[in-house]
């Protein structure tokens, strides 16, 4: 059987809130993508700990520039997931990219008063769609940042593929997330589905 090609497009990084340490699956990721010779994107957020909507959409707008419509791809985790609908309601004339994975969003009813900013989360159908090709969630079925779980909460609402993985968590370090083949895989693929 003839091995498939590996995808190759860029691909943007939006961490959650305090960011992605050392230990995180996205900081591996980055580092797995750049020694295969991908470009990987990560906007520079002028504060991690204290997160602005404005500056965290201004710097991901600024990670966007330069590319190409169906020319990327979009990993975001936690309240990076929540920036990217926020980016997809509020932006018109971003490239798009051909596929986004939204990991572990936190709920859209509760939520740390830190990042209150990021809230209410808008949950438009047609905005998500026409904001990439596709775009697949991705939550642990016992997330405690999304106890309602991830279809209830986000998949129905978006009419969205989702993924659930038992005991996964907030799919984080301290559920066990450091190396995360099954993301990488997915970057490397071109079908949408996460498995």
């Amino acid at each position: 059987m003839p091995r498939r090609p590996t995808r190759t497009v860029p691909t943007v990084i939006l961490p959650g809130w305090q960011g992605s340490g050392p230990g995180h699956w996205q900081t591996w990721l980055g580092e797995q993508l750049t020694a295969a010779g991908r470009e990987v994107r990560n906007p520079d957020f002028a504060d991690l700990d204290h997160p602005q909507l404005d500056d965290w959409l201004a710097a991901l707008g600024a990670s966007l520039d330069g590319l190409t419509d169906d020319g990327f791809d979009v990993v975001a985790h936690s309240l990076g997931s929540i920036l990217w609908l926020q980016h997809a309601a509020s932006s018109t004339t971003a490239p798009r990219p051909a596929r986004v994975a939204l990991v572990a969003p936190p709920s859209p009813v509760t939520h740390p008063d830190e990042v209150d900013g990021f809230f209410p989360v808008p949950l438009d159908v047609d905005a998500v769609r026409h904001a990439a090709d596709g775009t697949v969630l991705v939550g642990g079925s016992d997330d405690p940042h999304c106890p309602e779980g991830i279809a209830e909460a986000y998949g129905r609402p978006l009419k969205m593929a989702t993924t659930v993985i038992e005991g996964g968590g907030h799919l984080n370090v301290a559920a066990g997330y450091g190396e995360w083949p099954a993301v990488l895989d997915w970057c490397g693929r071109d079908n949408l589905a996460f498995f």
